[in-house]
C-alpha cells in the first residue's frame, strides 16, 4: 500500500493508458483484417505490405527518441500521441491498399514514439531496482490495448463499420494527450512531487549515467557494443508481436475458421497473457537479485527463461485442435513480454539519461526491421507454404537473441 501511494506510480498509470491507446489503435487494423480485406479487395500479399508500411515507420524510432530526448516529454510527447491519434481517425476514410498502407506508415512514424518515452521515463522517475517493475507495468499497457481492440472492432462493425472503431480509439487519444500536457512534468519540476520522494529517486539511481552531454549522439551509441546487445534481440523476438497483432486475426478466419465474433472472443486472450509476462519478467529479476545475481545478470536469466518458454510457439501451426493452437499462441504471448520488457528496460539500465530514449529507439529500430521483413516475408509466401514454417520460426528466434544478449551486453563497471 505504502508503494502504490507514492507519487511516481501515479505517473506510470497515467503514462500506461498511452500505451494502451497506442497498442488498440495499431491492432484495430489486424483485428478488421479479415473483413476489410473482403470488402476492399485486398489480397494477402497487398496486406502484407500495408503492415510492412507501419513497421517503415515504426523502425524511425531513433528519431523520435532523438526529439523526445532533445525536448522532454510533456510537450514532445504530447505532440506525439496527438499526431497518432489524427492518423489513426483518418483511417476511417481510407479506401484501397496504397490508402491504408500510406496511412499506416504514418501511424508507425507517430507510434513510434511510444517505447523510447517509456524508458526515458521510468530513467527519470525511477530508483534502478524498481526500473524492471515499473517498464512490466507499463508495457502491460500494449497488451490491454491489444486486449481491447477485438471487442471494440466487433461492436463497431455491429454497430456501423469497422471505421467507427478508428474513430473511438483516436477521439481517447486526442483527450489523453490533452490531460498529459497539463499534468506531467519532470521530477525536479513537478509540483505534486515530495521533496522526500525526490530524494529517494535520485539516491536510488547509478551516479554514472547522470551524465549529460549537450545531445545525444546517434553515432556514438551506434558505436557501442551494448546497444547491439540489446538491439539484435529485439531484431529476433519481436516479429513474435507482429504475428499477434497483425496476422493472428486473419490465421483464425482462414487456418481455423473464426467468424468475427469468434476471434472478438479468442484473439484477446494472448494478449492476457503477455500482461501476465510483463509482471513475470520483472518478478524473476527481483528473485535472482534478492540471491545475489546482479542487475544485468538477473535480466540476461529473465530473458533466456522467456526463451525457452517460446520454444511452444513452434507448434501452433501444428496443433489438430484450433484450442491447443490458441494456448500456445497463449504461451507465446506470455513469453514474449517476459524476455520482451527485461530486454527493453535494459536500455535504461546502459545509457545516460539524456541518450536512454535515443538508444531505446535505436534497439527499437532494429525490433520493428525484425517485424517488417517477417511480415513481407509471411505475406509473399503464406499462400504458398502455409503458416506452419513461420510458427517454428518464431519458436527459435528468441534462442539466439539469447545467446546474443550474453556475447554483447558488457557489465558496467
Amino acid at each position: 500500500m505504502r508503494l502504490l501511494m507514492k507519487f511516481r506510480w501515479t505517473i506510470i498509470g497515467l503514462f500506461v493508458g498511452a500505451m494502451i491507446l497506442n497498442y488498440m489503435a495499431r491492432s484495430i487494423m489486424g483485428v478488421a483484417a479479415p473483413v476489410i480485406l473482403t470488402e476492399q479487395a485486398i489480397t494477402t500479399v497487398e496486406y502484407g505490405w500495408i503492415t510492412g508500411a507501419f513497421q517503415l515507420g515504426v523502425m524511425l524510432q531513433p528519431i523520435a527518441g532523438y526529439f523526445l530526448d532533445s525536448i522532454g516529454l510533456r510537450i514532445g510527447f504530447a505532440i506525439a500521441v496527438a499526431a497518432w491519434s489524427v492518423v489513426t481517425m483518418a483511417h476511417a476514410f481510407a479506401n484501397g491498399w496504397l490508402g491504408f498502407a500510406a496511412l499506416r506508415g504514418l501511424l508507425g512514424l507517430a507510434e513510434g514514439s511510444a517505447q523510447p518515452a517509456g524508458q526515458k521515463l521510468i530513467a527519470e522517475w525511477f530508483p534502478a531496482r524498481e526500473r524492471g517493475l515499473a517498464g512490466g507495468i507499463y508495457n502491460i499497457g500494449a497488451s490491454f490495448g491489444a486486449v481491447f481492440a477485438p471487442p471494440l472492432v466487433a461492436w463497431a462493425v455491429m454497430t456501423q463499420s469497422w471505421r467507427l472503431a478508428f474513430v473511438i480509439a483516436g477521439g481517447i487519444g486526442m483527450l489523453w494527450a490533452l490531460i498529459w500536457y497539463l499534468y506531467y512534468n519532470i521530477p525536479a519540476k513537478h509540483p505534486r512531487l515530495s521533496g522526500e520522494e525526490r530524494a529517494y529517486i535520485l539516491t536510488g539511481q547509478e551516479a554514472r549515467l547522470a551524465q549529460r552531454t549537450a545531445r545525444p549522439s546517434i553515432w556514438a551509441l551506434a558505436r557501442r557494443r551494448d546497444l547491439w546487445g540489446i538491439a539484435l534481440p529485439r531484431l529476433l523476438a519481436d516479429p513474435v508481436w507482429g504475428m499477434l497483432s497483425f496476422w493472428m486475426p486473419l490465421y483464425l478466419a482462414r487456418e481455423r475458421g473464426f467468424d468475427l465474433t469468434q476471434i472478438a472472443l479468442f484473439a484477446w486472450l494472448p494478449f492476457l497473457a503477455a500482461d501476465l509476462g510483463c509482471l513475470f519478467g520483472p518478478a524473476v529479476v527481483t528473485f535472482l537479485q534478492r540471491r545475489g545475481i546482479d542487475l544485468i545478470d538477473a535480466r540476461r536469466w529473465a530473458f533466456t527463461l522467456g526463451a525457452l518458454l517460446m520454444t511452444g510457439m513452434a507448434f501452433v501451426g501444428l496443433a489438430t485442435n484450433p484450442y491447443a493452437a490458441i494456448a500456445l499462441l497463449c504461451l507465446g504471448g506470455f513469453a514474449h513480454q517476459t524476455l520482451s520488457v527485461t530486454v527493453i528496460t535494459m536500455a535504461s539500465d546502459l545509457f545516460n539519461r539524456n541518450e536512454v530514449a535515443t538508444a531505446a529507439g535505436m534497439a527499437g529500430l532494429a525490433g520493428n526491421l525484425g517485424v517488417l521483413i517477417f511480415s513481407l516475408l509471411l505475406g509473399q509466401m503464406v499462400d504458398q507454404v502455409g503458416y506452419v514454417p513461420f510458427f517454428i520460426l518464431l519458436g527459435v528466434l528468441d534462442l539466439v537473441g539469447a545467446v546474443l544478449l550474453w556475447t554483447l551486453v558488457r557489465k558496467p563497471t
